[in-house]
């Protein structure tokens, strides 16, 4: 490695495993001698991926409040603060609802080659999401932006080979399975993206942001935190089974589509964290299961679902107040993400990377600042 760190974004859809495979790709870093950090993005706060990698010892920081396209100034503050720990690569990882990553965010960092290193784009695929919206009757909005996804991609790895050894019809003959879980293919992915040998930013999309507006805006988007205080010591799965199973239930029963739902419960004792991608789906648990019990513990929930923020909200407030136990210092958002703004976007794909301002008119744009794309 060189002074220069690399700079991985890895996106797909919600639940694709972004976050599990990074963490797998810091521990091979780690055996390698090589440091990483891992940046990870939300529309909102109070995050449990962001959590979860800080239990697990991992450099992170966070970019909140919309997509690292709508936050672009925010990441590169994040990068940089994040580079005084001397990493030799920095994985980035886009919010599950979101596209146009190649021209709002991978471009644009281009222009700092001069710093870091750009990485081509990785785009990761659940095979049972996969098959689910690549169908006639699928949900149009959820399919819009998984196939935009796949379009700007560099690099298309189909995930969780380890639960679902086949590949989807996607249209891509190239794309490889991989498992962070067993670490198939972790390694060589690794290797792949950080060879040099790639083409980055190599898909440019022709989108429609009013229809992308629409699809990222049919999702109810809610994060909590919280803290408890049993009145007889319980362990965090005592706490979270029974709170994420009457999510599941009522979710299912009110019509509310769950597209990727997951909590964290962590005491001293330890933590359990779980999660599904679909309604009445076995969730994949990490974590302790047979840590102690314990009195404090702090719940951090996150939901993404089709349905209506007012309704989803309910039903989660519902079941934290059946929590036994004190519950204090509730943080509770839920929400229809706003349209997507972009601070800079690729006008298109030329020898040279044009930083739009979609506020300005349209005289403004043409004045974009220059950049080198790579060769």
């Amino acid at each position: 490695m060189t002074e220069k760190p690399w700079i991985v974004l890895v996106g797909g859809f919600l639940g694709a495993g972004k976050t599990t495979l990074l963490l797998a790709a810091a521990r091979e870093l780690e055996r390698r001698g090589l440091r990483s950090a891992l940046i990870l993005n939300d529309q909102g706060e109070a995050l449990v991926d962001a959590e979860f990698s800080d239990l697990h010892g991992f450099q992170s920081g966070e970019v909140t409040g919309g997509c690292f396209c709508c936050r672009f100034s925010d990441l590169l503050q994040v990068i940089d603060r994040l580079r005084e720990h001397f990493p030799d690569v920095i994985f980035a990882e886009p919010v599950g609802s979101c596209t146009d990553i190649s021209a709002t965010t991978l471009h644009p960092l281009l222009e700092f080659s001069e710093t870091y290193r750009i990485a081509p784009y990785t785009v990761l695929v659940d095979p049972v999401r996969a098959d689910a919206l690549l169908f006639i009757g699928a949900d149009s909005n959820l399919r819009f932006i998984f196939e935009k996804q796949l379009q700007e991609a560099d690099l298309i790895c189909i995930t969780k080979s380890d639960i679902y050894p086949h590949v989807p019809q996607i249209g891509y003959p190239t794309a490889r399975q991989i498992s962070a879980k067993t670490g198939q293919g972790v390694a060589a992915w690794l290797d792949e993206v950080l060879s040099g040998g790639l083409r980055v930013g190599s898909e440019i999309l022709d989108i429609d942001y009013e229809q992308y507006a629409q699809a990222e805006a049919a999702l109810a988007w809610l994060n909590a935190e919280l803290n408890i205080r049993c009145r007889v010591p319980q362990s965090p799965a005592m706490i979270l089974g029974p709170f994420f199973d009457c999510c599941d239930r009522d979710f299912t029963a009110e019509g509310i589509s769950i597209v990727h739902m997951k909590a964290i419960v962590h005491a001293d004792s330890g933590f359990v964290k779980a999660a599904i991608c679909a309604n009445g789906q076995a969730p994949t648990v990490e974590g302790m299961l047979d840590a102690s019990p314990a009195l404090d513990h702090h719940l951090l929930f996150n939901l993404r679902a089709v349905g209506e923020a007012g309704n989803v909200r309910q039903i989660v407030e519902t079941n934290l107040a059946s929590i036994e136990g004190d519950c204090a210092e509730l943080r509770i958002r839920c929400f229809h993400p706003a349209a997507p703004k972009p601070e800079r976007r690729v006008s298109s794909f030329t020898s040279s990377v044009h930083s739009l301002d979609l506020k300005s008119d349209l005289s403004s744009r043409k004045a974009g600042t220059a950049a080198t794309n790579p060769p």
